[in-house]
């Protein structure tokens, strides 16, 4: 199952970039460079989506649509696309 949820990134002052996602709760990711904190962003939401999908009831949070997203100044979005696998048996 693909999942895309938007992430927004910002240069600091040190240099490096961080990002929040604005529908996941507490899913943070960061890196040198903008590529390497979307690709952290990546392995970030992966693993929040799969925790939420493994309890007993799972509440996906809707997607915001990008333009819905107030931006301060020097911050980008960039959509970040999960893909979970099921297996046989998974809801067990």
């Amino acid at each position: 199952m693909k999942f895309i949820y938007p992430a927004v990134f910002h240069k600091t002052e040190e240099g490096r970039y961080k990002g929040y996602f604005p529908d996941l709760e507490c899913c943070y990711a960061e890196g040198d460079t903008l590529d390497e904190a979307v690709e952290n962003a990546n392995e970030a939401a992966t693993d929040w989506i799969s925790l939420e999908l493994s309890e007993e009831e799972v509440q996906l949070p809707y997607i915001t649509d990008v333009s819905d997203i107030p931006l301060k100044e020097g911050e980008v979005v960039r959509q970040i696309s999960v893909n979970i696998r099921f297996y046989e048996g998974w809801d067990e």
